[in-house]
Parts: structure tokens; C-alpha cells; sequence
């Protein structure tokens, strides 16, 4: 066992924790719960001004895991870092770009609807949980931990290769071909106060979404290929339970 396998490792390790802590952040950001700096607190600045400081943000955020998920990228970064740590080093800055939204995110505190009836309110709150155990529970149907990096860390302090990838739909993924996707669909559109700021942040994360789908499958197609085609007439892209056309 190498120090630099060991170093991966710990590196990989902590990626992931990272990760983690963005992630539950994530949830109280939207929420508007907890945390001290949500998606409608600080400091409101001139409406032009925070549009213009939000779209730079969402498009960073965008930018960075599109472009880094592309093979050519990965074969560049391939000639820098051990391939062991390429995907922790995605998470790693997949989360920092997230965060830096986090940090700068200007509130833009107009509201377009308010659900005053408590009732309501709370069943559009738990609808967002709801979108948000989804998107937990995808990654572990599909592995998690290699998802965010740590099974190829670990197999590479192991000294093992990775398995080669297969296609598998487990369980969400016979209803529709992108649950993790869905689940954040539903977690950002489903509040009891959409403002602005809210507004915007949905719609630029959902649109972004429809664009990466497109990215994504392109690459499972070219990795899978008949078998993937035949599961995207099978299965439909966001919808659950209804088929594609």
C-alpha cells in the first residue's frame, strides 16, 4: 500500500464530506430554514443588480458540471491527477461552485404567490422533503459512493481495477429514466412562498437539468447503446409512469 493510494483516499474522504455538508445545505437553503443564508435572506440589492449576480452564479455552477463531465475534459485532467481521485475531484468542485452560490446568492424578495393556509403550507414543505429523500435515495439505487467518488478511492487503495459499468434500472429507474432529477424538480418547485429570487432559481437549475439530460444521455447511449435507446422508448425522461412517445 502506497503513500499516494493512501493519500487518495483521505482526499477522496474528504470530497465526500464536503459534498455532504453542501448538500444538507442545500436543503435548508431552499427551505428557508435554519441556516443563516437562505435562497430569500441578506442583503437585497437593486432587482437589476441581483438578476445579474444570480444568472453569473447559476451559470458557474452549470459551467463547471457540464464541462467537467465531458470525456475530453476527463482525459485532460486524466494527464494531471491519478484517475482514482477524477470524480472526487468533480464532487469536490461541483460542491465548491454550489457553495460560492450559496455565499453570493442575492435575494430578490418579490413574492409571485403565498399559500396561506397552514395546512397547505406544510404539505408543500413535506412535497420538497419528499423531492429530496428522492434524489438521496437515486444515487444509492444507481452507487452512490461511486457516484460521489469514494468506491474508486477505496478500490484503488485496494489496489483493484473498476468494474466495468452496466446498465442497470433498479427500482425508480423503471418508472422514469431520471428520478435524481425529478427529485430536485420537486424539491425547488414545491414552496408555500415562491418569490422572485425563488423563481429564478428554480427555473435556471430546471432548465439547466433539461439541457444536462440531453448531455448525459448522449454519453450513456454512446456507453450502452441499443440497450439504453430501447430503455428511453420504454421509459420516460422526467414523468413518471408515462411512457415515451
Amino acid at each position: 500500500m502506497t503513500r499516494s493510494r493512501v493519500m487518495a483516499f483521505v482526499y477522496g474522504i474528504v470530497c465526500y464530506v464536503v459534498f455532504f455538508a453542501t448538500f444538507l445545505y442545500a436543503i435548508a437553503f431552499v427551505a428557508n430554514i435554519i441556516v443563516p443564508k437562505t435562497i430569500d435572506s441578506g442583503e437585497v440589492i437593486p432587482a437589476r443588480e441581483a438578476l445579474a449576480v444570480n444568472v453569473v452564479l447559476l451559470l458557474i455552477f452549470a459551467l463547471q458540471h457540464s464541462v467537467m463531465a465531458r470525456k475530453p475534459f476527463k482525459q485532460w485532467l486524466a494527464r494531471w491527477i491519478s484517475p482514482s481521485v477524477e470524480r472526487s475531484t468533480y464532487v469536490l468542485a461541483s460542491s465548491v461552485a454550489l457553495a460560492l452560490l450559496f455565499w453570493l446568492w442575492r435575494p430578490m424578495p418579490t413574492v409571485v404567490w403565498h399559500i396561506d393556509n397552514t395546512l397547505l403550507a406544510n404539505v408543500l414543505l413535506a412535497l420538497s422533503l419528499v423531492g429530496w429523500v428522492i434524489v438521496l435515495v437515486s444515487t444509492f439505487l444507481i452507487d452512490h459512493f461511486e457516484l460521489f467518488g469514494l468506491h474508486q478511492v477505496a478500490n484503488n487503495l485496494a489496489g483493484k481495477a473498476m468494474p466495468e459499468p452496466k446498465f442497470r434500472t433498479p427500482l425508480l429507474y423503471r418508472f422514469v429514466r431520471h428520478p435524481l432529477y425529478f427529485g430536485f424538480i420537486v424539491a425547488f418547485w414545491a414552496t408555500p412562498t415562491m418569490t422572485i429570487g425563488h423563481l429564478l432559481f428554480a427555473a435556471g437549475t430546471t432548465a439547466y437539468i433539461l439541457i444536462g439530460i440531453l448531455l448525459e444521455e448522449r454519453d450513456l447511449v454512446s456507453v450502452f447503446g441499443e440497450d439504453y435507446q430501447r430503455y428511453q422508448d420504454r421509459v420516460s425522461m422526467l414523468i413518471p409512469w408515462r411512457k415515451s412517445a
